[in-house]
């Protein structure tokens, strides 16, 4: 196993999504921190176009560091939009995402599932900012019919699966709370689904423990399926990212299972929503380090 620091910690720093100008700067910061990977996260069209426009100058940027960069992550609501010419314009951003990773030779590609077409009353899951703690109230519009959203995941998931293992890639996607798929057994609902050994799970343990899962349980039912995992901690009840160790996390079964399952992947340290975010950073690094290695 390895360890990377998450985009979090650039979000966190900078803004959602941070400007072109502090992406290099927290590159360089990512890499002070002590990791020697990192994930690359573009949020919506501009924020893509901008990133794969630099893509060469920010390889030679990652390169000057020593710093990896082993997952791209396109935020790409509208790939699961009931609107079909959205649908198509988001897929050919998501094809922008697989030049991405593969320029800077990274292993995976990575969406989510994003909010269901209903009327959130206060608060978007994830819309201008990431944000934990978060109560959704929603009111279901008139003509919603689940089979509907649920078959536009499937079939979007499935071409997406399919622009990247022809380029060379294993595509993952993250459970997030309040989202299409947020808990383990829809994950493994969907994965079925599409049928594809090119598609698999970024196990997020600080979305899963908020969901009441057992992580534990949750790494035996994925098993193979794990393409990637990212580390935060939380008390069980909301989804707070905060350094392992910091919440009731079973760090100790979780990577037991790991181990077992013969994970040989990324560990993601994906902290936020913290005062002191680098003094967790680096105690984040830590932790996963000592548990990597079966000292924790």
């Amino acid at each position: 196993m390895q360890i990377n620091c998450c985009w979090l910690y650039a979000i966190n720093r900078y803004g959602y999504p941070p400007s072109m100008a502090d992406t290099y700067k927290v590159l360089g910061e990512m890499r002070s921190l002590g990791f020697d990977a990192a994930e690359l996260e573009g949020v919506h069209e501009d924020n893509m176009r901008a990133m794969y426009a630099a893509r060469a100058d920010l390889k030679r940027h990652c390169d000057d560091l020593g710093l990896t960069i082993m997952n791209f992550c396109p935020v790409l609501p509208d790939l699961v939009s009931l609107d079909e010419r959205r649908r198509r314009a988001a897929l050919d951003l998501f094809r922008l995402a697989v030049e991405m990773s593969v320029f800077f030779k990274a292993p995976t590609v990575q969406v989510d599932s994003y909010a269901a077409p209903v009327e959130f009353v206060t608060h978007r899951p994830y819309g201008q900012m990431v944000e934990f703690k978060r109560q959704f109230d929603v009111r279901i519009p008139d003509g919603f019919v689940w089979d509907r959203v649920w078959h536009t995941l499937v079939d979007t998931i499935r071409a997406c699966v399919a622009v990247a293992r022809d380029a060379g890639l294993r595509m993952c996607l993250e459970p997030r709370v309040g989202e299409l798929v947020s808990n383990t057994d829809a994950l493994l609902r969907l994965c079925d689904h599409v049928d594809d050994p090119s598609f698999g799970a970024v196990l997020d343990c600080g979305h899963l423990h908020a969901q009441k899962e057992i992580l534990a349980l949750s790494v035996e039912k994925l098993g193979p399926r794990i393409f990637y995992v990212h580390a935060s901690d939380n008390d069980g009840r909301d989804n707070e990212h905060l350094a392992p160790g910091r919440g009731t996390v079973d760090w100790q079964a979780l990577f037991a299972g790991l181990r077992r399952q013969k994970f040989t992947g990324y560990v993601g340290v994906d902290i936020g929503g913290v005062s002191d975010l680098d003094a967790q950073y680096r105690e984040g690094f830590a932790i996963v380090r000592r548990l990597i290695e079966g000292s924790a």
